[in-house]
């Protein structure tokens, strides 16, 4: 199969300038800095998604987008739309993690590697929160660290994206 005229082009642009990352939030995470601090930390998702969006450009990456949705259905949208607009995601699907089918059958649908990440470890939690749905359509996983995980999932997939383009 041949790929359409300029995609070539544009795929080594996307490399040069760096990769492109969505990440997506799920259900209840708009709260965190207010819920179960304890558990979550004090942080707010915004303020994660300012320390991503820095991370980014101190990693290279083009772009680092962020979205957070309570609802299923929106996350699938951006799952489905994120090939040629992305080239890696992180996931923290939340409570869907444990429950979702559908955002693993989306996951595994698009060419965009995926990273799981959990501000707390799912594994020292609850048994419910023990299986991942989504995990076997994820490239990796990184929970436990609080707020970092989303830090430390980016710089591994931005490190796991370049091994790939140079191989």
């Amino acid at each position: 199969m041949s790929r359409p005229k300029g995609a070539a082009s544009r795929t080594r642009a996307a490399a040069a300038s760096g990769p492109r990352v969505l990440v997506l939030s799920g259900p209840n995470l708009q709260l965190l800095g207010t819920r179960e601090p304890e558990i979550y930390g004090r942080e707010t998702l915004a303020d994660i998604h300012a320390r991503l969006e820095a991370r980014g450009r101190e990693l290279g990456c083009a772009k680092v987008d962020c979205y957070q949705s309570n609802h299923e259905g929106e996350l699938l949208d951006r799952i489905g739309r994120a090939t040629g607009s992305y080239e890696g995601m992180l996931l923290n699907g939340a409570a869907l993690t444990h429950t979702s089918l559908a955002l693993f059958d989306a996951l595994r649908a698009v060419p965009v590697p995926c990273v799981e990440v959990h501000i707390s470890n799912p594994e020292a939690r609850e048994a419910y929160r023990r299986a991942s749905m989504i995990a076997p359509a994820c490239i990796a996983k990184v929970s436990g660290f609080g707020s970092d995980s989303y830090l430390l999932g980016l710089e591994g997939l931005v490190r796991w994206l370049a091994r790939r383009a140079s191989s």
